[in-house]
């Protein structure tokens, strides 16, 4: 119990420099709201209505101090203002509308990639120096290459040349949302290609972790005496190998859980998904301090209850950091 005290500690140490972060860079960046949405009608706006702009979305005439009681307030309140990507539409209804879609993406994919390539990396480690190592670069390729330029490459190949999948969107225009079978199928079509990205680009990564530390685990003692006495080759590489070795993949793993609220911003971008990624991006073009920072704190926020969950579950499954 003190170890895990000393935990919650820590973590809302954290929380509060993040959240603290995330009141002051918005302040820091240069410009405000005001002039970036004056800056789109391209000087059509008359006197009056650039005042009243002003009046709307210029910057606080209080001090920061006081800025930053009444932020907290708002934070605690789940209160994050109006936006003004989206005006007049509060940021925690964008909110709703977007997160949900990166939710369902990235989770999924996040999770496939992690099982296929531990999974895969398992089976190299424990057959190296085979044929299967062959695996390893043909992965790292793929995972080498830019985000942004493979996620093009698949919209050519897949979307333009073979017409198989749709290029953009969460679903086709005209399906109503709703839990029904036309909008679900059309948001399934849509998901296709930017999930194939996300997974394709990310199974090296959790491939060649697992594969190294399979092949450090196999050199321990009490792998060779699990072999010695006698026991079959899965239980030795399920029950002694892999049980041990996925250890610090399983922390990366909590990691990436933490920031699929973050989304994957490229690939919501390139195939124009209507995910938190392309409200952010979005959201930084208009300076739109509200929205930004309701992002940012959710995102905060969900890293740290990752990070806390995985370090809770750390102690079950590794007996050794109980002594901490």
């Amino acid at each position: 119990m003190r170890a895990f005290r000393r935990r919650i500690f820590f973590y809302l140490v954290t929380a509060w420099a993040a959240i603290s972060l995330n009141f002051l860079i918005p302040r820091l960046m240069p410009g405000d709201p005001a002039t970036a949405l004056i800056n789109k009608f391209q000087g059509k706006l008359s006197a009056e209505a650039v005042a009243a702009l002003r009046q709307l979305f210029g910057s606080d005439n209080r001090t920061l101090w006081e800025q930053y009681v009444d932020y907290w307030g708002r934070v605690l309140t789940g209160d994050f203002g109006i936006s003004y990507a989206y005006y007049p539409s509060p940021v925690r209804d964008v909110l709703d509308q977007s997160i949900w879609w990166t939710l369902a993406l990235v989770t999924v994919c996040t999770v496939i990639s992690f099982v296929i390539g531990t999974g895969l990396g398992m089976y190299v480690g424990w057959r190296r120096g085979s044929w299967t190592d062959s695996v390893v670069p043909i992965t790292n390729f793929l995972s080498s290459i830019p985000y942004f330029w493979f996620a093009t490459i698949m919209v050519y190949v897949f979307g333009i040349l073979l017409h198989w999948f749709p290029i953009s969107g969460g679903y086709a225009v005209g399906t109503t949302i709703g839990f029904n079978w036309p909008f679900i199928s059309s948001a399934i079509e849509h998901a296709i290609l930017p999930a194939l990205t996300i997974v394709i680009a990310s199974v090296g990564g959790w491939l060649l972790g697992m594969r190294n530390m399979m092949v450090t685990t196999m050199g321990e003692d009490y792998v060779r005496l699990a072999k010695a006495k006698g026991l079959s080759k899965s239980r030795v590489m399920y029950s002694y190998a892999a049980r041990n070795a996925v250890l610090p993949s399983f922390s990366s793993f909590a990691m990436a859980l933490g920031f699929v609220v973050g989304g994957s911003i490229v690939t919501e971008i390139v195939f124009n998904y209507p995910g938190v990624g392309s409200v952010l991006f979005k959201a930084a073009q208009a300076q739109d301090y509200p929205l930004m920072q309701g992002l940012f704190l959710i995102i905060t926020l969900v890293v740290l209850v990752a990070n806390l969950a995985a370090d809770t579950v750390y102690v079950f499954l590794d007996p050794r950091t109980r002594e901490a």
